[in-house]
């Protein structure tokens, strides 16, 4: 049996004077010209054309499949009520990471045993532009050991409850279900599970009784985290077909899909030459109809393709990543450097907005 994907391509600055030669990309500020359609049959591309969005109509013809799946690329997004606020999908937004843990990658241990300096860091992470703050209490980098969900319960309740009498909007980076009903519980409003919510056999469950929003993340091994990984014929459509399975079993299960976000998991699990093809590919996963998170701020990637720069050295790889997923749609960017992503996405906004403004 042949599937047939589509991935935008051909990206304009405006739609200004290009009626019916241009669609947009998850009804926010991007623009496309043309469709890559891939067709994939027993596991290899069979083929790979160019349709021009003008074109598209007489290419699909009466495939009903292709065609919804032309509307699900285009569609706005439901915004998600977070308590008080309302995070929107129609620009790029900042996700702050505020890791409460000794060994994090990145960060770990800056905040640890500090919960109101933990706290004041988010909030200061939402003035600088977050529209949302990412608490973690358990590392998820290669080869760091789990961390019982006592103890992971005990380094981000203190936090959350004190982000969210600030009126910060919050998200629990966890894969325990007990992590994530303490969390919620204590204010947080949003699940963003690495294991896609197979890493523990309540997670589903706690999930659709909370009617909460998640995040659906991929990688290697749900249960290994980012160093449990495998070969990939081709990354790019096989983990689309896995978080589109993925997002399907969920809302089955009981959670609306409007409330379901998606991550293709950069870096777990996923060799270079990987990492690079989700990148490069990414706005593929418009099809699946959910908004985009990108996690790759500070990645090991970056390290990879500059003279193995040190974690704290990647603000400028984080930078062209964040503003690479921006191009390509993505709705929500996770990262450490909260005050400058936001700028950059402010300088990326300001082009889009003179761009939309017809001269003459």
């Amino acid at each position: 049996m042949t599937k047939r994907y589509l991935r935008p391509t051909q990206f304009v600055d405006t739609p200004v004077g290009r009626d019916g030669e241009v669609a947009r990309l998850g009804g926010g500020l991007g623009w496309f010209a043309a469709y890559e359609m891939i067709a994939v049959a027993d596991g290899r591309r069979v083929a790979v054309e160019t349709w021009p969005v003008a074109e598209f109509a007489e290419r699909a013809g009466d495939d009903s499949a292709l065609l919804a799946l032309a509307a699900r690329i285009s569609a706005a997004r439901v915004p998600l009520t977070l308590g008080e606020r309302v995070l929107r999908f129609d620009q790029p937004q900042v996700m702050g990471i505020l890791n409460v843990t000794p060994d994090s990658f990145s960060d770990g241990g800056a905040h640890l045993d500090d919960p109101a300096g933990a706290a004041g860091v988010g909030v200061d992470m939402a003035v600088a532009g977050a529209a949302i703050v990412d608490v973690g209490g358990e590392s998820t980098r290669p080869g760091a050991q789990p961390v019982w969900e006592g103890d992971e319960i005990a380094r981000v309740v203190p936090v959350i409850e004190r982000l969210a009498r600030s009126g910060t909007p919050i998200s629990i980076d966890t894969r325990k279900a007990a992590v994530m009903e303490a969390a919620l519980a204590a204010g947080a409003h949003l699940v963003n599970d690495v294991a896609a919510l197979l890493y523990d056999d309540r997670a589903l469950e706690v999930v659709v009784r909370a009617q909460c929003p998640v995040v659906l993340m991929h990688a290697g091994d749900s249960k290994q985290g980012a160093g449990g990984g495998r070969a990939y014929q081709d990354p790019l459509i096989e983990i689309y077909d896995w978080l589109e399975r993925r997002v399907d079993e969920v809302v089955a299960a009981g959670v609306e899909r409007a409330r379901v976000l998606i991550d293709p998991g950069i870096g777990f699990g996923k060799k270079l030459n990987d990492n690079l093809a989700l990148l490069n590919g990414l706005a593929l996963f418009h099809g699946i109809g959910c908004p985009i998170l990108l996690g790759a701020s500070r990645k090991r990637l970056i390290g990879a393709l500059s003279h193995e720069a040190p974690a704290e050295a990647r603000l400028g790889g984080s930078l062209a990543l964040a503003l690479k997923g921006a191009d390509q749609g993505a709705q929500l960017l996770r990262v450490h450097d909260v005050f400058e992503t936001a700028q950059a996405l402010r300088i990326w906004r300001g082009m889009r907005d003179a761009a939309l403004t017809a001269i003459g």
